[in-house]
């Protein structure tokens, strides 16, 4: 039993046991470990096919509904550090490892599209015993839970994204590698230094394979036909001066998605998510208690 208030971390292991910290672990299950700090990329020892953090927050008697979290390249479920204590009080929050990175594994034979990485999600949901959720995604999370409201409308809930490209912008392209891009871009000038040295370590540390797979996986969703495919309530939230991508750009888009609004947060970097959390969390709060009320 979860304690209300309590920080409720559930690692999945390849076995089938789970452990809950702050809670007995499962006899034979390998011992947790709370993250505090970066994670190192799993070993093989370590690393499952399809690995997700649970959080709750609220109290033990409750049947809330799950927000799922998709973080973006070059990253892991870790990132979404300063949602938690906001989403977890309202949600049973999901966070998967994409393949690769974090403690999740390739599966044998996978091939980079975004259909397949939004089947890896829906795979996540079937580990977890979800129908549906609210799907939330950042930078090329975004992009995957696009593609995931797309493919799978009836277990998409509403579908919130946050500096989430719908096709790799120019200014992305030129870059071989997400770490070879300036961090003060990517998290904005009022960053601290030590949120810059952090998140330069995470991407020195990204493994090649999922980086690049991610990256060349993401294709033109409007020319796919793939926004105009999606059914769920949608926010779209961007920043006034992202050099990932303009607020005309990103309105071009947004548009194609039929039941969908536009927030513009002011930031000077283009991941929002991490920049801006507080602010994009309140956004997707009131965003998902609206079409509640709906």
């Amino acid at each position: 039993m979860a304690v209300t208030g309590s920080r409720r971390d559930v690692l999945h292991f390849g076995c089938g046991a789970t452990a809950s910290l702050g809670v007995s672990a499962l006899v034979g299950a390998p011992a947790p470990v709370r993250v505090l700090a970066q994670e190192a990329p799993a070993t093989n020892a370590t690393a499952e096919d399809f690995f997700y953090r649970e959080d709750w927050f609220g109290e033990p008697w409750r049947k809330p509904e799950t927000a799922v979290l998709i973080h973006g390249n070059a990253e892991s479920s870790i990132v979404w550090y300063a949602w938690m204590p906001r989403m977890a009080q309202e949600f049973r929050v999901l966070r998967p490892d994409l393949p690769g990175l974090g403690r999740s594994r390739i599966p044998v034979g996978f091939d980079w599209s975004l259909p397949n990485l939004a089947t890896f999600v829906a795979h996540v949901l079937d580990k977890a015993g979800i129908d549906s959720a609210h799907i939330i995604g950042a930078k090329v999370g975004g992009t995957i839970a696009m593609q995931f409201a797309a493919d799978y409308p009836a277990r998409t809930r509403t579908l919130s994204v946050a500096s989430s490209p719908a096709s790799v912008p120019a200014t992305v392209r030129s870059y071989a590698n997400p770490s070879q891009i300036p961090q003060l871009d990517r998290l904005g000038s009022g960053a601290s230094k030590e949120m810059v040295d952090y998140w330069e370590n995470m991407f020195k540390m990204a493994p090649e394979i999922p980086t690049k797979g991610l990256r060349n996986a993401v294709s033109d969703l409007a020319r796919d036909g793939v926004l105009q495919r999606i059914k769920a309530p949608t926010l779209v939230m961007t920043a006034d001066r992202s050099k990932m991508q303009s607020v005309e750009q990103t309105r071009e888009y947004q548009k194609l998605i039929r039941n969908s609004r536009l927030v513009v947060l002011q930031s000077d970097g283009y991941h929002i998510a991490a920049s801006n959390a507080g602010e994009c969390i309140s956004n997707v709060l009131t965003f998902i208690k609206e079409t509640h009320r709906a």
